[in-house]
């Protein structure tokens, strides 16, 4: 039998980027918010501080700050014909564990939606009529990009983001990003450096025609005091931004920017080491009541809260929701059901470029948002006409690390090993840089995540079930935006070699074992029909209106960009009308 403890206002499940800033948020409205957090306490130098946290074996390859699979994991198939097996080590993706979440070892790259993203619908209803579509479950957001532009710009001021506008108060700015949608204020902190050969991919694509600037960053370029007071320092170019916790302060992180601003809040709770089991409901079925969780000492707790607020990683999010039963569960046989639906990842491909000995670079000097990119090929910023896709990606030269473990740059055809290899790797070390196409991946019918009838986690609870594939489109849009980034990289000087990665492209099945990127969406999207999504506009869950639902998970399908920054602008966007238009008056904020 479950401990009951008293009530409290809020109960928020997950302490990473959207639980912290809710309990901020709220806590400053004056409601009484816990937050519980399955991972371990940890903060800022005395767990992250330099040489300890530089430990590339640790935190690169046994992922030290990522989830354990042994107790949390999910499932995997391709289709519905297989049976799926358990992920039993981490690969594709790195979801976090502990206080900061997945915001403690992401890379920092920051951006914002375009307009037609959150229109995907219409948009390209409109301009291609709708056959463009046919058999996508591609939505619209049911909020536009200039309703969340001050939540957008908010996060930019939490974040202290490097960069050059392109598009301010609906004029273009020399060295932004053109294709942008309006600001209305510029770049808090002036854009990171660029090293030689992101100044070569600048000048090339340039010359070609296209609108190359500086990476969003929120690997801060000078002092900064953030939008609620804290303090971040200027980026050391250290290589240790993915995987790793930055002691410096100067990757923005939701310790950094949050946490250490409400810890002390009368209003304020955090609980770690405490694994939430599940949302329970009122006997009529129609609110939450709160949430059991298992506590530190193992013990099964019971939280009663006027409100629920999930803001766990997109994944769990979804298997939470599943194994409370709270709204219906999707079905890919009949299409109706719409926890689950739409689930969509990121789809990756890469060239790398091998200069002679007249380039060089430091590639040690890094950082997570060092980077050049175009935009010319992302959304609908091109014609697509009788391209037979939809959807694209931003191309971009990155200088992230050049860690001695996992940066081993090699031209195509070298072997893997032997004396020919390590010679190629001591002559491309110091003359490589990798452009990579970071491209959208739209929501199908036959992708979804369930509860796998097989498998149990630590708890006993079925496994989430994730069945997904690239799509044809994504298939065809990764080999076109590929294209394009090879043609720049060869147009570029000096150039000894180009080897690209495009696994989308080359017809294989997603796996789930080699890193691609940490962006999963879907499965609790966010809309104006409930048929079709599981929230309605304000992240508020139809079936349940004292439940509120943040992250990644509410994207209807994912952008050609991080998902950070609009997952954010997202959350403030929920929270501002939590604070001014629901809890004076609890209830459903939109008619089902």
């Amino acid at each position: 039998m479950a401990t009951e403890l008293p009530k409290t206002d809020v109960v928020i499940v997950g302490a990473g980027w959207t639980g912290l800033a809710a309990a901020k948020e709220l806590a400053d409205a004056g409601q009484r918010c816990v937050v519980i957090e399955r991972g371990d306490w940890r903060h800022d130098a005395t767990n992250f501080g330099a040489p300890e946290e530089h430990d590339e074996l640790k935190y690169a390859r046994r992922k030290e700050h990522m989830i354990d699979t042994p107790t949390k994991t999910l499932s995997f198939r391709n289709n519905s014909d297989q049976t799926a097996l358990p992920m039993r080590r981490l690969g594709s993706f790195l979801p976090g564990k502990g206080l900061g979440g997945a915001g403690i070892h992401w890379n920092g790259q920051l951006w914002r939606p375009l307009p037609s993203d959150l229109q995907m619908r219409s948009h390209y209803a409109e301009r291609y009529g709708e056959s463009i579509l046919d058999g996508m479950n591609v939505q619209d957001w049911g909020v536009t990009y200039d309703e969340l532009e001050p939540h957008l710009d908010f996060f930019d001021r939490v974040c202290g983001t490097a960069g050059v506008a392109g598009n301010l108060n609906g004029e273009t700015q020399e060295g932004g990003n053109p294709f942008e949608g309006p600001r209305s204020a510029d770049y808090p902190n002036p854009p990171m450096k660029a090293s030689p050969p992101l100044q070569m991919f600048r000048d090339t694509a340039a010359q070609m025609g296209y609108n190359p600037f500086h990476m969003p960053s929120a690997n801060v370029t000078k002092a900064y005091e953030n939008a609620y007071g804290a303090q971040l320092h200027p980026c050391t170019y250290c290589g240790f931004c993915e995987r790793f916790g930055c002691g410096y302060f100067a990757k923005a992180d939701p310790i950094i920017c949050i946490y250490d601003v409400v810890k002390d809040h009368e209003n304020f709770e955090l609980r770690m080491n405490s694994q939430v089991l599940r949302v329970e409901k009122s006997a009529d079925g129609k609110t939450a009541t709160g949430v059991t969780y298992i506590d530190e000492n193992g013990q099964e707790v019971f939280q009663p809260a006027d409100t629920v607020c999930l803001n766990a990683y997109a994944l769990w999010n979804v298997h939470l929701m599943l194994v409370s039963g709270l709204g219906t569960p999707y079905d890919p046989e009949t299409g109706e059901g719409t926890v689950g639906r739409n689930y969509a990842y990121q789809t990756i491909a890469a060239a790398s470029v091998f200069f002679d000995e007249n380039v060089w670079s430091n590639p040690f000097m890094g950082a997570g948002a060092l980077g050049m990119t175009i935009d010319d090929f992302n959304g609908d910023n091109f014609d697509h006409t009788d391209l037979g896709f939809v959807g694209g990606g931003y191309i971009s030269a990155n200088q992230t690390n050049g860690r001695p473990i996992n940066y081993q740059p090699t031209p195509p055809d070298t072997p893997s090993w032997g004396a020919e290899w390590k010679q190629a790797v001591r002559e491309s070390y110091l003359h490589h840089v990798g452009i990579v196409c970071h491209g959208s991946s739209v929501a199908v019918p036959e992708n979804y995540l369930d509860l796998d009838p097989t498998y149990k986690d630590a708890y006993g609870q079925p496994l989430l079930r994730m069945t997904f594939d690239f799509p044809e489109n994504d298939r065809k849009m990764s080999a076109y935006v590929l294209s394009k980034a090879e043609e720049i990289a060869r147009n570029m000087d000096n150039v000894r070699a180009v080897g690209t990665v495009n696994r989308a492209a080359e017809g294989e099945s997603y796996s789930v074992v080699p890193y691609q990127t940490t962006h999963n969406t879907g499965g609790a999207v966010i809309g104006t029909d409930p048929a079709t999504s599981v929230v309605n506009r304000y992240g508020q869950m139809w079936d349940h209106h004292n439940v509120f639902v943040f992250g990644a998970c509410l994207f209807p399908q994912n952008l050609g960009y991080n998902p950070t920054g609009p997952l954010m602008g997202l959350a403030y966007w929920t929270l501002d009308h939590m604070k001014n238009d629901y809890l004076q008056n609890p209830r459903p904020l939109m008619d089902a």
